[in-house]
């Protein structure tokens, strides 16, 4: 049965650092035909007779760029890609963009906008969407361009261009953004509307009007009026060029909304760091002021996002496919997540046979056709990665023959695939930067689809391989090849000349594109976020192995941020985004104009349920064991959908079971394995070893992280078991954010029930008390046998940062119940100390999210506290009195309390104390 992939014939959802090793584009048609790298190559001309990009009807394209942005590579795969490539000869503007809350789309008189608020549910019930459907349209007076080109892009804005000859126009538009910017030569502004428009404001060169239910404001430059007249406003510019507007959360938003109409967004970045088992990331707009001194600006969050920052949201909110979106005042915001758990393989236990293993793993390893005559990217990417899974598992009875053997077949192919001129080949295309690879599928060349989902398959078995073979890793061998696909599907440099900045992946969206080029009335697509997550945990297992900690850390915040998209907007696992309307606990493609419960090849339901956990692995699967309510919905629909339990895909959904409820995994496996075909990507040997270690140390606990990236744990009847691998070369001790630690021989993993303070129950009852310890890791707890640490908090850099939290340690308790007690405060002692550094002072925050549902009804910022130059602990108090305070403190009802420690000044690191009852919170409840 053919394997998920973006193909484009399907119409159900659409009714309605290798620059140092070699590579890079060629320097003319004329150059060699084979590019060394390492020990490997790719080449530089597309194999006879196969095609690169095309349109609908086969016809080459190029991208669809200005001159301004000719040579920088293009991200293809984005949420605007049709801007740049024109999948339509008929359309040489755009389809459908998805920015939310705006939509939009390119037509010759200039950008159409809408605001759609209204769940459509279509094909016969099998999904939502809140499709485009044009409000109003931004352009000048007179303008009919040919075409729109990209003319600018940054991390999740764009810039579309038109120009026909008189009139130029270019507008910035973007995730996040209730603001659409332009700037125009030629003509007057012109606002054309979709319906005779409401006037709730004139105010000379700001308008609000109200179309179709939605309200916009316009602002043209000071000095100049607009002019309404039917459904035409326009203005004149006055000799200015810039031009703006919004869509309001409500009429009275206006003031706000004009504060920062000329406050241009001129670009978008994120940085991320991951340690001590927690990823941040901070989200940045750079603006221009066109008028006075603004430099501010609002930016709508998703809801992936708002749930995990601490940042100061306003009351506004706009609706979306993704839930609803809450705005922020400022021009950056930073999240905060639990690392994911990753392993390169399930631990070791004496619950699994091992003589049935090394059977199960011969029979795989021996087979005539390890590969079963697998010959495009696709396919050998699921057989490398079926082989892949088995090594660790080998290695792990001794059998070294047999680990040896699949190391074997696994460097084998990928060399084959590594080096130009053979069978199979990847090829770099200079036109669209970007590798593909020969026989291709699923329209990864001529669309340049799922590129990640492929690639994602070919890194993971270099992984496995590197962690047995560091000198075939090495970029002089074959490891210059392994980062040339990386470049390919996930560059981490933004000034790599080869290749785009994160190709496929959305930063701001949270997840991954498989459509090459957006071409769709929906917006973009992506099936198998698993497929996609399998790419991100490959980093983290390759950069580990390699020492590359930057690979790593980008796996890991890939990981972390797209495993709790998937869980949102895939697996509704809060049940707070899918609409109301739509009869599905699960979906199995997300749009950018909502979700479809379908895949593109069947609608048979174990593949629409599986096609988002596909492939299992230790690496990119134990992360959705974070949502084990929404794994069971999920199941129980695909029965009841099914007419009774898998059959097809029974090995994968049994195993998506085991990260829930491992012994009913086990019940039905004991039941079921004599006589079944494992879904292609999977094998006996691993579904026996993944369903039965689970079954005895029980589910994966990503609640408690560990600060070693490659680090898990499992947590059965109130017991945790704790396990990783070291990949370094001296053994190290990891310690969880429990308080329990881990020692791990060099190469090895280990696994045991930690050192250290207890780890209590893995779905702990409520806190009772009111009084918290911290605890290293990001916890707070009731429990008083900690053990006494550190934690850094990290320099100021010399900057201000008095009353907004920098690279802040977090710590959480959740599902706290209280009455609050009236006329008691917050009160807390933090043991702080910058050892000899002088200048140096920590700060604190306190929040209170009432209800537990993501936002924080109250937040108390106290003045921060000045250390002394001397060795020794120093106690920060609310003594220093409270800085600022937003909202009002009620009782607790499954709520959550957090504390927020940084360095306000100073050039320097300091350390808190935790795990001691020195080191408390204590807040006003009963």
């Amino acid at each position: 049965m053919p394997a998920p992939r973006s193909r484009p014939a399907a119409a159900l959802v659409l009714t309605a650092a290798l620059a140092a090793v070699g590579l890079g584009p060629a320097a003319t048609p004329a150059a060699a035909a084979t590019v060394p790298v390492g020990a490997g190559s790719y080449s530089d001309t597309r194999p006879a007779g196969t095609s690169g990009p095309t349109n609908n009807t086969g016809g080459p394209v190029t991208p669809k760029l200005t001159d301004a942005a000719r040579d920088k590579p293009l991200p293809t795969n984005d949420w605007w890609s049709s801007l740049a490539f024109q999948r339509y000869g008929d359309n040489p503007y755009s389809t459908p963009m998805y920015g939310h809350p705006l939509t939009y789309q390119a037509v010759s008189g200039g950008l159409e906008v809408g605001y759609p608020t209204s769940p459509a549910i279509v094909g016969d019930g099998r999904q939502y969407e809140y499709a485009h459907k044009r409000d109003l349209t931004l352009g000048l007076s007179g303008l009919n361009s040919p075409d729109t080109k990209a003319d600018a892009w940054s991390d999740w804005t764009v810039t579309p261009y038109w120009s026909d000859g008189s009139r130029t126009l270019r507008t910035t538009i973007g995730h996040g953004l209730p603001f659409v910017y332009a700037q125009g030569t030629g003509g007057n502004a012109q606002i054309t509307t979709a319906a005779t428009p409401t006037v709730f404001a004139d105010q000379g060169n700001v308008l609000g009007v109200t179309i179709g239910g939605h309200h916009y404001a316009l602002f043209a430059p000071s000095g100049s009026d607009w002019n309404i007249s039917g459904t035409t406003i326009s203005a004149g510019l006055g000799g200015k060029d810039y031009f703006s507007l919004a869509v309001l959360p409500s009429t009275d938003a206006l003031a706000t909304f004009r504060t920062y109409a000329f406050s241009f967004v001129t670009g978008s970045q994120v940085d991320w760091s991951s340690s001590g088992g927690t990823v941040r990331a901070t989200y940045k707009l750079t603006t221009q002021a066109k008028e006075g001194t603004e430099r501010g600006t609002l930016q709508a969050l998703y809801r992936h996002q708002w749930l995990h920052t601490t940042d100061a949201l306003t009351s506004y909110t706009y609706v979306s496919p993704r839930g609803t979106m809450k705005v922020r005042e400022g021009t950056s915001f930073t999240t905060g997540q639990k690392a994911a758990p990753v392993l390169p393989g399930l631990p070791k236990t004496g619950a699994v046979d091992t003589a049935l293993l090394r059977t199960r793993l011969a029979e795989v390893a021996n087979a005539s056709d390890p590969f079963s005559g697998a010959t495009d990217t696709y396919w050998t990417g699921k057989a490398l990665g079926k082989l892949a899974q088995l090594v660790p598992l080998a290695d792990q009875i001794g059998e070294g023959a047999l680990r040896d053997k699949l190391i074997g077949q696994l460097k084998g192919r990928l060399q084959e695939w590594f080096t130009a001129g053979g069978a199979s080949e990847f090829s770099y295309d200079r036109d669209w930067k970007t590798l593909i690879g020969y026989p291709a599928s699923y329209g990864s060349d001529t669309e340049l689809n799922d590129h990640h989902f492929h690639y994602g398959y070919y890194v993971y078995a270099a992984a496995i391989v590197a962690q047995y073979d560091a000198s075939w890793a090495a970029d002089s061998a074959w490891g210059g090849m392994v980062k040339a696909l990386i470049r390919d599907t996930a560059n981490w440099s933004r000034t790599d000349s080869a290749f785009p900045f994160l190709r496929g992946f959305d930063v701001y969206a949270g997840h991954s594109w498989a459509s090459g080029h957006q071409g769709f009335a929906a917006g973009n697509n992506q099936e198998s976020s698993s497929e996609s997550t399998n790419l991100s945990a490959a980093l983290v297992l390759w950069g580990s192995a390699t020492g590359n900690t930057e690979l790593r850390d980008l796996g890991s915040y890939l990981l972390a941020t797209e495993g709790e998209a998937i869980a949102q907007y895939w697996f509704d696992a809060d049940e707070q985004v899918f609409p109301s309307s739509f009869g599905h606990d699960t979906v199995g493609m997300v749009w950018g104009s909502g979700a479809a419960y379908s895949t593109w090849w069947t609608a048979n339901p174990e593949e629409i349920h599986g096609i988002n956990v596909l492939p299992v692995t230790a690496g990119g699967s134990p992360h959705l064991a974070g949502n084990k309510a929404a794994i069971r919905r999920n199941l129980a629909e695909m029965e009841r959908e099914n007419g009774g339990s898998a059959v097809e895909w029974r090995d994968i959904l049994w195993e998506f079971q085991s990260l829930a409820d491992p012994a009913a995994a086990k019940s039905k496996w004991d039941a079921g394995n004599a006589g079944y075909t494992p879904e292609q990507g999977e094998s006996k040997a691993h579904t026996y070893h993944w369903i039965t270690t689970l079954d005895a140390l029980g589910a994966p606990d990503p609640s408690v992280t560990g600060d070693l990236a490659t680090s898990a744990v499992f947590s059965k009847n109130g017991t945790r078991t704790y396990a990783a691998h070291n990949y370094g070369s001296a053994q190290r001790t990891v310690t969880f954010s429990d308080g329990k630690t881990l020692t791990v021989p060099a190469r090895s993993t280990a696994t045991g029930t930690g050192a250290g303070s207890d780890p209590g129950d893995p779905d702990p009852e409520p806190p009772t008390g009111n009084t918290f310890q911290l605890r290293s890791g990001g916890t707070l707890t009731t429990a008083t046998d900690g053990t006494a640490g550190s934690d850094t908090v990290a320099s100021a850099g010399g900057q201000n940062h008095d009353g907004t939290p920098n690279k802040p340690l977090v710590y959480e308790v959740k599902g706290v119940n209280g009455t609050l007690t009236s006329g008691a405060s917050t009160t807390f002692r933090l043991p702080v100390d910058a050892g000899t550094a002088v200048g140096v002072g920590q700060q604190a925050r306190v929040s209170y999210d009432l209800t537990g549902d993501g936002t924080f009804e109250r937040t108390e910022t106290y003045a921060y506290f000045a250390t002394d130059p001397v060795a020794g602990w120093e106690d920060y108090t609310q003594s220093r009195g409270l800085k600022s305070a937003t909202g009002t403190l009620g009782d607790l009802r499954g709520g959550t309390v957090r504390l927020e420690v940084w360095n306000a000044i100073g050039n320097a690191t300091s350390l808190l104390r935790t795990g001691t009852a020195a080191s408390v919170v204590v807040i006003p409840y009963e």
